[in-house]
């Protein structure tokens, strides 16, 4: 039996395009649903393209129980994959899913992590810091914004001459070949 996964999404969504189409022959893991705050998300447009259902969530609804547990139920999801999912995930979705929601971040937590830390202001940081190196973190979701323990990190390493767009597309490709296949281990080993 496959496990149901929903990914939850706020921009353009090539994380979620590439989860969708890594999952079409699975025999293990099935995209059931891709949850979006932004109805505007171009992410919503890709999943539909590719035949995935979609639900568009207001702030108000993410944080009640009463809207959200349902939603998740009526599509039989045992997993969530934030994928540049913005807003911080409610205390309930967290304890309703324990270990079962993990979060992309595009640095190496701990460092360029917490509020404020997401897309270019990510890379721009790392640019500023005059880092070597930068990468992928994949971590579990809880109550604190970037805090959740690590599963999986890749490095890339940067140049003094590369600019925040070159950080950001050499991130952007360990996004590709990695995070599916880190998805598929984590649901594997549960």
């Amino acid at each position: 039996m496959k496990v149901n996964i929903a990914i939850f999404v706020s921009g353009s969504g090539s994380n979620c395009e590439n989860l969708i189409r890594y999952f079409e022959r699975s025999e293990v893991v099935k995209c059931a649903l891709v949850v979006s705050n932004k109805p505007e998300a171009y992410a919503l447009v890709r999943a539909e393209r590719l035949g995935m259902p979609t639900a568009v969530i207001t702030k108000a609804q993410l944080n009640d129980p009463d809207e959200m547990l349902p939603l998740l139920q009526g599509y039989d999801i045992e997993f969530i994959v934030l994928a540049g999912f913005l807003p911080l995930v409610p205390d309930f979705l967290i304890e309703a899913f324990p270990r079962k929601i993990i979060n992309l971040h595009p640095a190496l937590l701990p460092k360029f992590g917490g509020k404020g830390m997401w897309g270019h202001h990510v890379h721009e940081a790392v640019k500023a810091a005059g880092e070597t190196e930068t990468g992928m973190t994949v971590h579990y979701v809880t109550p604190v914004c970037d805090g959740g323990e690590i599963i999986a990190q890749f490095r890339t390493p940067l140049s003094p001459e590369d600019s925040v767009d070159d950080i950001a597309e050499k991130e952007h490709q360990l996004e590709m070949e990695y995070f599916p296949k880190v998805v598929e281990q984590v649901i594997l080993a549960r």
